[in-house]
């Protein structure tokens, strides 16, 4: 994505030769978390070298897009890249493509080297992991078959690109936002789409109940067919034995499909973190600061399990969120840490999903809640669910509805609540009824 001669005399490096001199900082993993962590040093003044190491041969690009628009063929590749050649150029920060890191030797004080699969060595005198998750892999009889894909990084997305225009019959296994927003996209485009969930409702891990239910409706009648509680026994080849021709269902169901897509959520990347010996536990340990357990690594974005950030969370409640939102955020607290500052994460989660025309927006995080109002305003198309906590909103589910949506998630940043019985009315605006706390 984006490829361009240039780019080795601008910053981005390949090639063989190791690294002469211990940089100050490594940064291992070109996302979206990494892309912060070092433009947010660079803003506080941080001066020291920074080495931006991605596995990937693309400049560090947005992810989110790769189920909508750019499947769509909306954007262009050149438009979801981060920043310019010049910009890493300007800012002393080498941007290093298509390098994997398989060991690092680390000091106590933090200094050590990373070690590539190519043989290239990278000095460094703190350490950033900034790897994310990778796409969960389903083990089923067929799965190696061309055809059955993932969608998680650039490449994914262009071979998903490259398959669609021969493709008829779309099976998705998978109905949470990844499934559903590229399940959306490929029916606006024309294939014959049927998403398979394991689970009882859609997005079971994001939303509550009612929320589920609405997309579930929403979905069925602008013509996917979804269903629920619904399984693949084995993936069918086409007579070359080579190409997914067909997904056989636990109850003998034969579906065609020329493409299997497939998003059953995502694994961390702790391989690095483990074999330094770094506490691990669904993601990366990692205090209010982003300091891992040896004080001085910090891991940021959808690799950290951090404690809970939420005003009101229990003690010790840890939380791992994957998001564009808290990559931002929690790499401008873990940039403070390296700078020898100590910021607690400050802002308050939030998460998009867009699936066709529903444009969801989720404010604060619903784990826990003992109660919900349903705003429900079927004539424009607007639905809300707000979760409270002995009588505190603590979230929101927000489709098409952004003024309730920008209500709450201000309402949480400032530790004020929504009443649960005025909030009831949907012709009532939630900002005119929030109160403090």
């Amino acid at each position: 994505m984006g490829t361009h001669t240039a780019e080795q005399a601008a910053g981005a490096t390949n090639g063989p030769a190791t690294v002469p001199t211990r940089t100050g900082l490594l940064i291992i993993g070109a996302s979206q978390s990494g892309v912060q962590l070092a433009v947010s040093l660079r803003a506080l003044g941080f001066g020291e070298h920074i080495t931006l190491l991605g596995d990937e041969d693309h400049r560090p690009y947005q992810r989110p897009a790769l189920s909508k628009e750019f499947l769509q063929g909306t954007v262009e590749s050149e438009s979801l890249i981060f920043r310019s050649n010049d910009y890493w150029a300007e800012h002393n920060v080498d941007l290093v493509k298509g390098e994997h890191i398989v060991r690092i030797d680390k000091e106590a004080d933090g200094s050590g080297v990373a070690h590539a699969s190519s043989g290239r060595e990278f000095p460094f005198r703190r350490l950033a992991l900034t790897v994310g998750a990778r796409a969960r892999k389903l083990e089923i009889d067929g799965g190696d078959l061309d055809g059955v894909l993932y969608l998680r990084n650039a490449d994914d997305a262009l071979a998903l690109k490259a398959r669609v225009g021969d493709a008829t019959d779309v099976v998705v296994i998978g109905g949470g936002f990844i499934g559903l927003e590229a399940a959306s996209s490929l029916q606006k485009m024309g294939k014959n789409v049927t998403v398979l969930e394991f689970g009882p409702r859609l997005v079971g891990r994001a939303v509550g109940e009612e929320t589920a239910e609405y997309f579930l409706q929403a979905h069925r009648s602008r013509g996917l067919d979804i269903r629920l509680n619904t399984s693949a026994a084995r993936f069918s080849a086409a007579d070359d034995g080579k190409a997914v021709a067909a997904v056989e269902l636990q109850d003998g169901t034969v579906l065609p499909a020329q493409i299997v897509l497939i998003g059953i959520g995502v694994i961390p990347n702790t391989q690095l973190a483990e074999q330094l010996g770094l506490d691990v536990d669904n993601g990366v340990v990692v205090d209010r600061f982003a300091l891992a357990s040896d004080g001085t690594t910090v891991a940021v974005g959808d690799v950290a399990n951090m404690p809970n950030p939420v005003p009101g969370s229990e003690p010790g409640e840890r939380i791992r969120l994957e998001s564009v939102n808290n990559a931002i955020e929690h790499a401008k607290v873990a940039a403070y840490s390296l700078t020898g500052r100590r910021e607690e994460y400050a802002g308050i989660p939030w998460f998009w999903s867009n699936q066709a025309d529903l444009k969801l927006q989720i404010a604060g995080l619903c784990n826990g809640y003992d109660q919900t109002v349903l705003r429900y305003d079927e004539e424009r198309g607007k639905f809300s669910v707000l979760y409270y906590r002995r009588g505190q909103v603590i979230a929101a589910d927000c489709v098409n509805a952004p003024l309730d949506f920008m209500a709450v998630k201000n309402a949480l940043a400032k530790g004020q609540n929504i009443p649960a019985d005025a909030a009831a009315d949907p012709a009532t605006q939630l900002k005119t009824i929030t109160t403090d706390s």
